[in-house]
């Protein structure tokens, strides 16, 4: 008997009112959420999971799941209803009792716990769809470099209007169309109906149209009819297009006093709103109660999902050991063996060149050696392919060629940032996102959710500085840096040269609880460091890279990336003169924070006049330098010109650099 037929219609729309009751019982413990997608979406849900969605609650973690992803994250009730009835150890009934409460799974947004069910974090609209969008992209990437057999399943995303109205929506749409990708479907939660109200208040245009013109399949249904949506469903994974299903909806649904209002959104619910819902939907029984049958039934729409995943835990097991082996190692996010030593090799090649070379240019040499020994990078670059350079042997992805490992984002930033986070949700791939550092605000809100995800995304950057020249402020980033390490848990890595580069890539690869911003220069950068030992100096965050000398220190100069050549150059004309003085190079902040007292009292040097030298703004130093410390820097926007005359335009020269030290001894 074909699944789809295992459930009456009657025990299906029961089931759906399930979902629509523990959603406001748990709003009305909870004094505050949001209803209106629980109740409008749970015709929607059912058909789903009962129907289609592929999963095991006893093992969330199965490789080769369907992946579920609630944009309109602000309706959370919606995923954990469907989570504790189906079976998900992690949401329990008690759990969701505590819906909204400190401590609880059942968070107000969905936050990222796989073992729970929660694939990816959602509450900003349009993140979630753009995470569905990576999810896809890692589907098919993995299933054409391991085959179908053991990677074959699809990605759902419940949309609301906000999705689809933030720009983001849009850069999602045209991509995913334009990489036909089959196995991605949209559930839009069409109820015409915004926290503001009506949403011709706001928007005139035809949004399935805008889906239609981008290579969608799109298929208009009544978002009620359980029936109907199956059939869409069905319709959908028979379309090699991605695939739009317009649900038309009444928000609320269920709810007499604000159902098809704009108080249904999130409007305060009382008691009184629960008895009226149960006696329209003829639902018996006190709050958090679900009668036996129909949980029955709830726990089993996984059957199928069960018996999927034995059959694919067959398969893995009969596959070659080395293939097997390989397989598991990057879904557990495993690294190989040899890319470290392929780093080390770089790293003594520069050291013993010295050459001065671009600095994005030698990250891109980097990446092409990483590359090889670790076939789960993909790469994402917002149409500045040659630039950036970090495509090299890469082929590119595409409906096509799915195998491919260089995404060709368009420009389209947002979508590439978010994209990445939803490939690292997704697991078995290591996600980079290339472009230059004044665009990574268009990449901000998915930066953010990295971070707050705990996701091992990659950020890489060039173009860091005033030292691009003559495109001017526009594109020079004062102040990005600043903003950046204000993240947290975000590790922004700023290398020096060739060497610190290939330690800055080594840190990255091994920091796995969270997103690094690898930010390199668009100029070619001297080499300042000649040891090439295995040691990682800059895993410490920051380091003596020249000893003061003729003396006990005096001045300590502080810097990153690009000025430490600056700093290097200065600590001559202060040594020449007779001041003793160190070069601390400060690749990574928050690295060096972590460090224990003694170590950073070691570098810093207590008592010692401190001068900081960026081409950036001030604003964080002030941690490092003191009250009395000096700062060479940018104090505004840039301007446009040749790089090196802007270095002396600005001040930010070794001439500049030795006065202000000499300044504050004199204070002293």
């Amino acid at each position: 008997m074909p699944f789809h037929n295992a459930f009456s219609m009657p025990d299906l729309q029961r089931m759906a009112d399930a979902i629509r009751f523990l959603s406001v019982d748990a709003i009305l413990a909870a004094g505050e959420g949001h209803q209106g997608v629980p109740l409008g979406m749970a015709e929607i849900a059912t058909a789903l999971f009962a129907h289609h969605m592929r999963f095991d609650p006893a093992d969330p973690l199965w490789p080769d799941r369907d992946r579920f992803v609630l944009s309109n994250g602000h309706g959370s009730m919606l995923l954990y209803a469907l989570l504790n009835l189906t079976g998900y150890a992690k949401i329990s009934l008690d759990e969701v009792k505590r819906f909204r409460e400190l401590g609880s799974h059942c968070a107000g947004h969905p936050e990222i716990d796989l073992a729970a069910g929660i694939e990816t974090t959602t509450g900003p609209l349009g993140q979630g769809i753009a995470n569905a969008l990576g999810m896809a992209i890692a589907e098919a990437q993995l299933s054409a470099h391991f085959g179908p057999e053991l990677v074959d399943h699809r990605t759902w995303a419940f949309v609301g209007d906000g999705c689809l109205q933030e720009g983001v929506g849009q850069e999602v749409i045209s991509l995913a169309g334009h990489l036909k990708l089959g196995k991605l479907t949209f559930f839009w939660d069409d109820n015409a109906i915004t926290d503001d109200g009506a949403t011709n208040l706001s928007i005139s245009e035809d949004v399935a149209t805008r889906f239609r013109v981008a290579n969608w399949h799109v298929i208009e249904v009544d978002g009620h009819s359980i029936e109907a949506v199956d059939m869409a469903i069905g319709l959908a994974k028979l379309d090699p297009r991605p695939s739009l299903i317009a649900c038309r909806t009444t928000i609320a649904r269920g709810l007499p006093r604000l159902e098809g209002q704009r108080g249904g959104h999130s409007g305060k619910l009382f008691p009184e709103d629960r008895a009226a819902m149960a006696e329209v939907r003829g639902w018996e029984g006190v709050a958090f109660e679900v009668p036996v049958d129909i949980r029955a039934n709830w726990e089993a729409t996984a059957a199928s999902g069960k018996a999927r995943r034995a059959e694919w835990q067959g398969r893995l097991a009969a596959m070659d050991a080395s293939y097997r082996h390989e397989f598991e190692r990057v879904q557990a996010g495993e690294r190989g063996t040899g890319w470290r030593a392929a780093l080390h090799a770089y790293k003594a090649r520069g050291a013993a060149e010295g050459k001065a070379d671009f600095s994005i240019q030698t990250s891109g040499d980097i990446a092409a050696l990483l590359y090889e020994d670790l076939p789960e990078i993909i790469t994402g670059c917002a149409d500045l392919e040659a630039p950036t350079n970090h495509k090299r042997q890469l082929a590119a992805f595409s409906a096509e060629n799915p195998a491919g490992r260089y995404i060709h984002c368009g420009i389209r930033e947002h979508a590439m940032g978010a994209l990445a986070n939803g490939m690292a949700a997704h697991g078995g791939v290591i996600p980079l996102a290339v472009t230059y550092l004044p665009f990574c605000d268009y990449e901000r809100p998915a930066m953010r959710m990295a971070a707050l995800m705990g996701l091992p995304v990659k950020f890489v950057f060039s173009h860091d500085s005033i030292g691009i020249g003559k495109n001017g402020p526009t594109h020079q980033p004062v102040e990005v840096l600043a903003a950046l390490r204000a993240m947290p848990n975000m590790l922004v890595l700023r290398p020096a040269d060739a060497v610190e580069a290939a330690e800055a890539w080594e840190i990255a690869l091994d920091h796995t609880s969270g997103p690094v911003s690898l930010v390199f220069a668009r100029q070619a950068l001297p080499a300042l460091r000649r040891d090439g030992g295995a040691e990682n100096r800059s895993a410490r965050g920051a380091y003596v890279l020249a000893e003061a000398e003729g003396g006990a220190r005096q001045v300590t100069l502080l810097s990153t990336g690009s000025e430490v050549a600056v700093a290097m150059a200065a600590r001559e004309l202060l040594q020449a003169g007779g001041i003793p003085t160190a070069v601390v190079s400060m690749p990574c902040w928050s690295l060096f924070e972590a460090q224990p007292r003694a170590y950073r009292d070691t570098v810093l040097g207590p008592g010692t006049t401190r001068v900081a030298v960026e081409a950036a703004v001030k604003f964080g130093w002030e941690r490092w330098i003191g009250e009395h410390g000096g700062f060479v820097g940018m104090a505004g926007f840039g301007a446009s010109g040749p790089a090196d005359q802007l270095f002396k335009h600005f001040g930010i020269t070794p001439e500049k650099v030795a006065e202000e030290a000499r300044r504050l001894l004199a204070d002293a």
